[in-house]
């Protein structure tokens, strides 16, 4: 296949969809949801336009599948964007239309699930736009964070290179969107540690491709939207990240095993790795628990890449992912990841 292309960008005054292609989250925490249409609103002069699942939880497949085609069909309609992830868009997949889709590309954002549909869209020749979703990263409370807030803007409305740069201050913990009061202050945050390098002595340009960590273990399992040539992967960005499941070490690293085993990770030659989501609402980790967390997924990544990628190029804590500020990585774009200046650049 050819390599994805960017489809056009929308501009102020415009009607972006928000969908929900995994879960209808919308309906039950509706607080940060029309936080965020508010922000799409009046920060970014943007005007969504909801779909019948959008706010609905337990929509089938085919419900959900029928708002895609909707959405990009409708040529009014410029940008997709998810209200939020969930666990089961990989049982959208099959029922889409890839020509419809093809024929009608548009800028689609979401993370975390939704790397079913960026995946699908790599293959439909289509780039991606792994971040940005409504409850999330738009619906922050108090304020989108500065950095989330730049990034979203440069790849909702231009096209060309962007540098990314570490976060100063970044948090995991959250709070419950149900309750009004989470809206009333913004969330604690702690001070950034910047990247870490391993293997920084050459510079890698190539297209991104990966997202979170389980579901592309999903993808591999059920063999959906994985490349059926590998080479076409050969010299890319690899960029992964776990979600608020928090996977074990051991778990990251079979997962990681397996897409050795399978020729799949020695084909990149620089590896994206998002700062690891160390809380969540089941598992409250206290620092220490957080750090020790933190610490085992990368060692964990480090031993599988020992074993299938040795000398591959690594830069851990990148803020993509389940992370606040979150920055948002084009999916199957461009990629310059320049290890002595220690500097990472995508193009938008």
């Amino acid at each position: 296949m050819t390599a994805p292309s960017s489809p056009p960008k929308p501009s102020p005054g415009d009607r972006v969809a928000v969908l929900s292609p995994s879960s209808g989250l919308p309906g039950l925490l509706p607080l940060p949801f029309e936080l965020g249409l508010e922000r799409l609103r009046e920060d970014y002069g943007l005007e969504p336009v909801e779909y019948p699942t959008t706010r609905k939880m337990g929509s089938t497949p085919q419900e959900r599948a029928d708002d895609i085609h909707a959405a990009f069909a409708d040529p009014d309609i410029k940008a997709v964007i998810a209200s939020i992830g969930g666990d089961d868009q990989i049982t959208v997949l099959p029922l889409l239309d890839r020509e419809l889709i093809r024929a009608n590309p548009k800028p689609f954002f979401g993370w975390s699930d939704n790397t079913s549909m960026l995946a699908y869209l790599w293959n439909t020749g289509i780039v991606g736009y792994h971040g940005a979703s409504v409850m999330a990263e738009l619906g922050r409370p108090v304020a989108m964070d500065p950095l989330t807030a730049e990034s979203v803007r440069a790849a909702l409305f231009t096209s060309g290179e962007y540098e990314l740069r570490p976060a100063e201050r970044w948090r995991d913990v959250s709070r419950d969107w149900a309750d009004p009061a989470t809206f009333e202050s913004e969330p604690e945050t702690r001070p950034g540690t910047g990247w870490t390098w391993v293997n920084a002595d050459r510079v890698v340009e190539g297209r991104s491709w990966g997202g979170c960590l389980e579901i592309v273990g999903w993808l591999l399992m059920a063999d959906r939207e994985v490349p059926r040539d590998l080479s076409v992967l050969d010299g890319g960005v690899l960029f992964l990240e776990t979600s608020e499941e928090l996977p074990s070490g051991e778990e990251v690293f079979r997962t990681l095993r397996n897409m050795g085993e399978r020729g799949l990770l020695q084909r990149f030659s620089a590896l994206l790795m998002g700062r690891a989501r160390t809380w969540s609402f089941e598992r409250p980790n206290s620092p220490e628990e957080a750090a020790r967390y933190a610490a085992e997924q990368r060692e964990a990544v480090l031993r599988a890449l020992r074993v299938y990628a040795p000398d591959m190029m690594i830069v851990f804590d990148v803020d993509l992912g389940h992370t606040d500020p979150q920055v948002v990585i084009p999916y199957g774009g461009a990629m310059r990841v320049d290890g002595p200046a220690r500097r990472i650049t995508v193009t938008y």
